[in-house]
């Protein structure tokens, strides 16, 4: 059986992993799945004064992706878009090898008694965003379309929808981003959602991980897939337990507080080339990517494509 440390990962990018590492479904693919907690030692403190939308001079490797380059992980999964910059900047010869399995919902949130009502009124006001993560992204896409870019400000505060919703409820920001379950408690305590939407992730591996040993890996995702497209109901409760034991507010929530609308899980795949040349140059229109000469340059179109290829295999039961 081949030992695979994965940096630890929350429900709302991880949903599919998690219930394969539970349900034994990796096991049956002759992996044991470590866990190397990627949280330990990160500062969580707002810096609300970096202001740069591109997080020049912020740490790619704040969170996802610095134990993996400290040889301590072999795999991590992180949105996209901050997987192109890690990518991009990474000693030790990380590449994507994929698309994972969950499409991460994720809101632009204010609280009740905000005077904004659409996208139109971000228009320089500061959203706190975790640079270099999914939502720090996601802002600058759902926004651009309704103000010009220059007026979009921001400022950073800590990954980690807990930090960003106690900092909007304590009053610290006016506007955050969140994913679940702190949508869904923030609707509840009479927060307002101005914009949303689903976006990828992708996986990113050391030489350790071949072509194999992936395929072994998405043949257990795929099956934890149809699992929970089979019975969402029946794991939404991830997004509870996860956090229930360090935020009181969370463990009052129910299932029912949750939709199952926002949960989408799909089978892991390949990067799509022209999706990849679209992101790519949309990174690079930002002044995100600075030495990458070509979208290619940021995956292995080996372990991609043979991994994925191989695990159409029939899946584990």
């Amino acid at each position: 059986m081949k030992t695979l440390t994965l940096e630890t990962t929350a429900p709302f990018q991880g949903l599919a992993e998690l219930v394969a590492h539970n349900e034994g479904l990796f096991e049956k693919e002759g992996l044991s799945i470590k866990w190397a907690d990627r949280e330990r030692g990160v500062d969580k403190r707002p810096q609300l004064d970096a202001t740069d939308v591109t997080g020049k001079g912020i740490n790619r490797y704040a969170s996802h992706g610095r134990l993996l380059e400290e040889g301590k992980a072999d795999l991590y999964n992180a949105c996209e878009w901050g997987n192109y910059c890690r990518v991009e900047s990474t000693k030790v010869g990380s590449r994507q090898i994929g698309r994972r399995s969950i499409v991460t919902f994720a809101a632009l949130v204010v609280r009740g008694d905000s005077p904004v009502q659409t996208p139109q009124q971000f228009a320089n006001r500061q959203i706190g965003v975790p640079f270099f993560f999914g939502t720090h992204y996601l802002t600058l896409q759902m926004l651009e379309g309704f103000i010009p870019r220059e007026m979009i400000k921001l400022g950073r505060v800590p990954n980690g929808s807990p930090y960003r919703f106690k900092l909007l409820m304590d009053g610290e920001i006016e506007a955050t981003t969140l994913t679940e379950p702190y949508i869904s408690l923030a609707e509840k305590k009479g927060c307002r959602l101005i914009i949303s939407a689903f976006h990828h992730g992708t996986e990113v591996a050391s030489d350790r991980v071949d072509a194999e040993t992936y395929s072994a890996f998405n043949r257990a995702v795929r099956e934890a897939v149809r699992r929970i497209s089979a019975n969402k109901r029946a794991y939404l409760h991830y997004f509870i337990d996860y956090y229930k034991d360090k935020d009181p507010e969370i463990a009052k929530l129910t299932t029912d507080d949750l939709r199952e609308s926002r949960i989408y899980v799909v089978d892991p795949a390949p990067i799509p080339v022209d999706e990849l040349q679209r992101t790519y140059e949309w990174m690079k229109s930002w002044g995100f990517l600075d030495e990458t000469p070509s979208p290619l340059d940021l995956i292995n179109p080996v372990v991609q494509q043979q991994g994925y290829a191989k695990s159409q295999s029939a899946p584990v039961q």
